[in-house]
């Protein structure tokens, strides 16, 4: 009868194994890649903020995109500050503005870690020295299960802000990781 129980236990372990899935990690495809929700987040932000405005009246005058920075910090900005301010800066252009690449550029105070900063204090004399008409500033908070992104364009003629647009990022394993500050 033990012979019985024993052999009875191990057949049913055995086939409670094999309805069991198998979890398998799989590498993120280009495809996937390609329609990142992240990417298409802040392109939309981009096109929610300069919606509606008549390019043409820029004229030739550029853009500066500042990098973004945490709301509790103004001095630092962890990767996730950077990516976003590189991708408005595509999408700045990709809606027509004439954007200026400011790391070219070595009269431009960038800090080692933290990307371009550009505070008030510091956009009418940067923004003169590049004969630029507005700058898109903003700022990120990471709360627990999202990060709240404000972003502003400002008219560096009088700091008045022309356009505003909030919106939040899922703290999703990659917006977690981008706002890891390096060490």
């Amino acid at each position: 009868m033990n012979y019985k129980l024993i052999l009875s236990a191990t057949t049913l372990a055995l086939l409670a194994g094999c309805g069991t899935p198998t979890v398998t990690h799989t590498a993120p495809t280009y495809e996937e890649a390609a329609v990142s929700r992240f990417v298409a987040s802040n392109r939309e932000a981009i096109n929610k903020l300069v919606g509606g405005i008549d390019v043409s009246t820029f004229g030739d005058t550029p853009v500066l995109v500042a990098t973004v920075v945490n709301v509790n910090d103004l001095r630092r900005a962890a990767p996730l500050g950077r990516t976003l301010s590189e991708q408005y800066a595509s999408s700045m252009v990709a809606n027509g503005f004439n954007v200026k690449e400011l790391k070219l550029r070595g009269d431009v105070f960038i800090k080692e870690e933290t990307g371009e900063l550009l505070l008030s204090r510091e956009i009418k004399d940067i923004a003169r020295s590049h004969h630029a008409s507005m700058v898109l500033v903003g700022t990120y908070s990471a709360a627990a299960t999202f990060t709240y992104i404000s972003l502003k364009l400002v008219r560096t003629e009088d700091s008045r802000i022309i356009r505003a647009y909030d919106y939040a990022l899922p703290n999703d394993t990659d917006v977690t990781r981008m706002l890891q500050a390096p060490r």
